[in-house]
């Protein structure tokens, strides 16, 4: 549809950005006629505070409707959020700009709105938009997909693989498409973020027990001790937890194993490459995407 609609805006923070379940926002028994599309947006790249909620209506939504919505991000506390009029937009058109298929090494990410086909000898992934970090349409994503399709090229193989803070779940199914003998765990901390992870297999059409799901703050978990270690691991998270994890995740990779880090910008890079230096895992390569810095890493002790 063409006609007039509104948009809604409030700021928030990742966490509850990450929170807010795009399909089904609000409890049993809330009923908004028409539903909402909304929309959360990193505003400050490696800001968890700085990120905003948009919610698209068809028609002007009354202090009932707004109320449901700024419910859904407490820390905006009592700030007035922004209504306006979007004159001949299409709602549902603008809350999926920005949103078509990336391609990144033998992959293709893409969204309901904007399907696309695998390229020749790749793979296509079906990851909705909003749901939890880690869509491909960021960069730190997207290069992590470059940089395991690399490993994959140059004849990297891998046995023991785990995917943490695994957001969305892509990195761990590109992980098990391109080392599909290898057994494969993704974790996160936040409980969302794996039943996305699980609602994405299912979209994907990837086996329930493809790759094992667990909740765990980062690696003290008895799933994870069960199958430590390992000879991939993948971390795209922020820099300070990776430079805080770096004894952790050092302690998890077999000697020899190959470490993928991502989330830091290029200027974060020295300081997350000498955290895990001092824990024996040294830098290999080093990708560029954006202002973004994606690391590949060897235990060597």
């Amino acid at each position: 549809m063409s006609a007039d609609s509104w948009k809604l805006t409030l700021p928030c923070t990742r966490a509850e950005a990450e929170a807010i379940d795009i399909a089904d926002p609000w409890a049993d028994g809330v009923d908004i006629d028409p539903m909402p599309v909304l929309m959360t947006t990193e505003d400050v790249v490696d800001d968890a505070e700085r990120w905003h909620l948009d919610a698209y209506f068809d028609r002007e939504p009354d202090a009932a409707t707004i109320a449901l919505v700024r419910a859904l991000v407490p820390s905006a506390g009592d700030l007035a959020p922004v209504v306006e009029r979007l004159t001949g937009e299409d709602w549902v058109t603008l809350s999926q700009a920005g949103l078509e298929p990336v391609r990144a090494g033998r992959f293709v990410i893409h969204t309901a709105a904007y399907p696309a086909e695998a390229p020749a000898g790749g793979r296509a992934f079906r990851i909705e938009a909003s749901q939890a970090f880690g869509t491909g349409h960021h960069e730190t994503t997207a290069g992590c997909l470059d940089m395991l399709d690399r490993l994959a090229s140059a004849g990297g193989t891998f046995a023991n693989i785990v995917d943490l803070g695994t957001g969305t779940g892509l990195l761990a199914f590109a992980a098990r498409e391109l080392w599909r003998d290898a057994a494969v765990m993704a974790t996160d901390i936040d409980p969302i973020a794996i039943e996305v992870t699980r609602e994405n297999a299912a979209i994907n059409a990837i086996p329930a027990d493809a790759v094992a799901l667990v909740v765990a703050d980062g690696v003290h978990d008895a799933a994870i001790a069960a199958r430590v270690p390992f000879d991939l691991v993948i971390a795209n998270i922020l820099a300070g937890p990776l430079i805080d994890m770096a004894a952790d995740i050092a302690s998890i990779a077999v000697p020899g194993a190959t470490v993928v880090l991502a989330g830091l910008l290029g200027t974060q890079a020295d300081a997350v490459v000498s955290a895990y230096e001092a824990q024996g895992v040294a830098c290999v390569e080093r990708l560029a995407r954006g202002d973004w810095t994606i690391l590949q890493l060897r235990a060597v002790t």
